[in-house]
């Protein structure tokens, strides 16, 4: 199977053949907190299309310093300390941030959608075409978790 998507670094590669089950730009204050990013281009997988050719190299931190034991754990190469991607504890996704996780992020699929945003973000609401919600997009169901 070829990957479709490809990601990591030079000692842990991160591959899809899938599409993503969700894909968004995203304005949640975590999002904001770890990446720096006024907004970040988020890609949701079902748990086992994203693989990871070297698991035992990955270091785990958890995703929101204000829930350390929440579902998401940041996962970091061992090596080089370069950002994976996101696990789910839960095992219904793993996430990919293309222009942060070693992605092309020109073939990437643009995002669908906006997701958490809100009027005290403090900046407009996005006018670009794209749907804007307050959570994720009201049809998105979650996978089934280990």
């Amino acid at each position: 199977m070829t990957a479709k998507y490809s990601g990591g670094c030079a000692h842990v590669h991160v591959t899809s053949a899938a599409e993503p089950i969700d894909n968004h730009e995203c304005h949640c204050n975590v999002c904001k907190s770890v990446t720096k990013q006024h907004t970040t281009h988020v890609a949701f997988f079902n748990h086992g299309d994203l693989k990871v050719d070297h698991p035992e190299k990955i270091k785990r931190v958890p995703f929101n310093a204000d829930n350390p034991g929440g579902p998401l754990e940041i996962c970091l190469c061992a090596d080089c300390g370069s950002v994976l991607m996101l696990d789910d504890k839960q095992h219904r996704i793993r996430v990919a941030v293309p222009n942060i996780m070693g992605y092309d992020d020109g073939t990437f699929p643009k995002a669908t959608y906006h997701a958490f945003w809100d009027e005290t973000k403090g900046y407009a609401k996005p006018s670009d075409g794209r749907p804007v919600y307050a959570g994720l997009r009201p049809e998105f169901k979650w996978p089934a978790g280990t």
